[in-house]
C-alpha cells in the first residue's frame, strides 16, 4: 500500500506508514519511499565494502557504480538513494524504534535525494511569527530546538526542526513545513514546555526525545522567510546574566553561514558546490541574516526569544 505525504515542499509517495498526515498538497518535487529487499541490500553492502577498500565503518555513505548512494547505521537500518534522487529504498532492521528510523529517513537520508535533485537543504529550526518564518541556523548542540521550544511555549508555531527547505518566491524565499514534531533534551522539554508534553526516545542510547506537535502548534503550510538568525557558539565562560546580543551579518558573513550550515556536508562534487554557492548568495541578498549570542541557560531562553521578537517587529 502506498501512502502520500507532503513535507518540505515534497510529495512523498511512501510504502512506509509515517506517523503524520498530509498537511498540504503543494509541492515542487517528489520522492518515493520504498521497502527495499534484504537481497538487494546485501548486494549493495558487498559492493560498498569492496569500493571502500577497508572495513566498512558506520554511519557511512558510499557512492555505488550505478550512481546510487548506500547508507547504513550499524545494525539498525540501511538505505539506497537512487541515482536521480527520486527514490529511497529503506530497510529497517529488527528491534529498533520507529522514531529513530523516521528521523534518519526524513533527515540525513532525504538530504541526499534533495541534493541529487538540485536542492540545498539547510540545517535549521524554524518558527513562525505573525505568519512569517524565522529560521535559526547553528551546528548540532548550539540550541536551535531549545530556542524554538521557548517560542512554542509562548504560543508561536514550529514550522520545521532540523531540516529546512526553501524555494524562491517573489524576490524572496518561502520556507516549507517539515514533520510536526520537535526533538529536545528531556530536561529542556520538561522545564520549558511543561509536564503536559510527552516524547519518545529517538533511540535507546540517544539523549533527545521526539515530541509530536498538534495542529495548533504547527502552521501546516509554507510561510514567507522573513529573517535568519545564526546562533553563536555556546560560551561557557559567559555570565548567566549576560545580555542578548544581535547584530546584522555582512553579505560575506551571511553567505559563509549559509554554506557552513548546509544540511548535507558529504556531497562535495564541483557541480553541487557551485550550486550551493549561488543559492547562498541569493538567500543572503534577499533575506536579512543576523548573528545572535546569548547565555546557554534555560533561564536565558525567554530573554533570547523576546529579543528576537522585538528585533523582528522592527524589521520590515
Amino acid at each position: 500500500m502506498t501512502r502520500t505525504y507532503y513535507l518540505y515542499g515534497l510529495r512523498l509517495r511512501s510504502e512506509w506508514a509515517l506517523p503524520w498526515t498530509a498537511a498540504s498538497d503543494t509541492h515542487f518535487a517528489e520522492v518515493g519511499l520504498l521497502r527495499g529487499s534484504a537481497t538487494r541490500f546485501a548486494t549493495a553492502f558487498e559492493e560498498a565494502r569492496e569500493r571502500t577498500g577497508a572495513a566498512l565503518m558506520f554511519p557511512r555513505a558510499v557512492r555505488l557504480e550505478d550512481g546510487e548512494t548506500y547508507l547504513r547505521w550499524s545494525d539498525r537500518f540501511e538505505f539506497l538513494v537512487s541515482a536521480d534522487g527520486r527514490a529511497i529504498d529503506a530497510r529497517r532492521l529488527p528491534g529498533h524504534a520507529g522514531e529513530a528510523f523516521h528521523t534518519h529517513l526524513l533527515g540525513q537520508v532525504l538530504s541526499f535525494a534533495l541534493v541529487t535533485q538540485g536542492f540545498d537543504p539547510l540545517h535549521a529550526t524554524t518558527v513562525t511569527i505573525d505568519g512569517a518564518a524565522v529560521a535559526f541556523l547553528g551546528e548540532s548542540g548550539f540550541g536551535k530546538s531549545s530556542l524554538a521550544a521557548a517560542f512554542l511555549r509562548a504560543g508561536h508555531r514550529v514550522l520545521t526542526d532540523d531540516l529546512l527547505m526553501l524555494s524562491p518566491s517573489g524576490g524572496g524565499f518561502v520556507a516549507h513545513p517539515g514533520p510536526p514534531r520537535i526533538k529536545l533534551f528531556p530536561k529542556i522539554a520538561r522545564i520549558v514546555l511543561g509536564p503536559g508534553f510527552h516524547g519518545t526516545p529517538i533511540a535507546t542510547m540517544a539523549p533527545k526525545i521526539v515530541i509530536r506537535l498538534g495542529k495548533r502548534q504547527v502552521p501546516g503550510a509554507a510561510a514567507r522567510l522573513k529573517m535568519i538568525y545564526v546562533l553563536a557558539p555556546p560560551d561557557r565562560t559567559a555570565s548567566r546574566t549576560a545580555r542578548v546580543a544581535i547584530r546584522r551579518a555582512s553579505k560575506r558573513q551571511a553567505c559563509l553561514a549559509l554554506i557552513r550550515n548546509t544540511f548535507n556536508t558529504v556531497v562535495t562534487d564541483p557541480q553541487r558546490l557551485s550550486r550551493q554557492f549561488a543559492f547562498s548568495v541569493s538567500v543572503a541578498s534577499s533575506v536579512p541574516i543576523k548573528r545572535i549570542a546569548y547565555p546557554r541557560t534555560i533561564a536565558a531562553l525567554a530573554r533570547a526569544r523576546d529579543a528576537i521578537l522585538a528585533d523582528v517587529s522592527h524589521t520590515r
